[in-house]
């Protein structure tokens, strides 16, 4: 009878969405991984990884699929409350997007984002509609949320010595959110 640690001979380990994405996010660096070592860090070929994503965009399309469902609150947008809200979907962003060397910066670089920003982009608008936000001051507002804190989270991942005064999040997410959301110019708020 062979050992229960003894690797049988036949097929390898089926690869899966999980397994793949928990391989990129311990690489190190995502920004940095390659198809290559992935394959390698699952111990498959690169060939069997290629069937499941082609090439490094899909790989952090899908790598940003469970950093959306990781980050959005389970409660959904509230009707009237959408600050305490935001503020929660920000600080998971930023203890969910650090936790990962690379995904910030490659974030809030320009490029095509998966399915899954859109699903995000989705829950912010309603948030803001929610509070009674006109829908197209909503998808401002939305432009406004995600690149600035994207955008924080990239500089922290690149940090310049700004001394003992360096910005803190908290201080940056209180006044972003008060600033939101956008209104037309010349429009005083209430």
């Amino acid at each position: 009878m062979a050992d229960a640690t003894t690797a049988r001979p036949g097929r390898p380990a089926q690869l899966n969405r999980e397994r793949i994405v928990d391989a990129a996010l311990s690489a190190g660096n995502l920004d940095a991984v390659t198809m290559r070592e992935l394959a390698a860090r699952l111990e498959v070929s690169h060939g069997a990884l290629y069937r499941w994503v082609r090439n490094r965009d899909e790989l952090l399309d899908l790598v940003s699929d469970v950093m959306v469902e990781r980050v959005l609150p389970a409660d959904g947008p509230p009707k009237r409350q959408w600050r305490p809200w935001l503020a929660r979907l920000a600080w998971a962003m930023h203890d969910q997007f650090l936790a990962v060397p690379g995904y910030a910066t490659r974030t809030a670089r320009p490029h095509r984002h998966s399915g899954s920003f859109g699903r995000l982009r989705t829950e912010v608008v309603t948030a803001f509609t929610n509070a009674g936000v006109h829908p197209g001051l909503a998808e401002q507002s939305w432009y406004i949320f995600i690149t600035s804190v994207v955008s924080w989270l990239a500089a922290q991942e690149n940090p310049l010595d700004l001394g003992q005064h360096a910005p803190r999040f908290e201080l940056f997410l209180d006044t972003l959110l008060r600033g939101l959301p956008a209104r037309e110019p010349g429009i005083e708020r209430s």
